[in-house]
């Protein structure tokens, strides 16, 4: 088993800036991606960006340019830099890992955007 804890979420007004950050612990080793995904109410959950293992990153098209996602391998964390935060960015962060075939979910952090 992994556990995730994440930190960093809050109240943010538009244009500005948050960081997220998300430790595991457990069986950490062999993970291979780690990652965020955000959700609000009545939408399915949906990727923002994922770092792989070797440094690839992967972003979500609404974020890109804006959302920076960094990796510490050695400290078993992975941070989410978000800038020019817009309103639509409100929702419920969760950290996300991917251990050889199984996926562990922390229990997610509000973030919102006021206009």
């Amino acid at each position: 088993q992994v556990q995730l804890v994440e930190s960093g979420g809050g109240l943010v007004q538009a244009g500005g800036s948050l960081r997220l950050s998300c430790a595991a612990s457990g069986s950490i080793a062999s993970i291979n991606v780690m990652g965020w995904y955000r959700q609000v109410p009545g939408k399915q959950r949906e990727l923002v960006a994922t770092i792989t293992s070797g440094g690839t990153t992967n972003y979500a098209d609404s974020v890109k340019g804006r959302f920076t996602i960094s990796r510490d391998s050695a400290k078993n964390t992975v941070s989410l830099q978000m800038n020019s935060l817009k309103p639509e960015d409100t929702a419920v962060y969760y950290c996300t890992v991917r251990r050889i075939i199984s996926n562990y979910w922390g229990q997610g952090t509000q973030v919102t955007v006021s206009s």
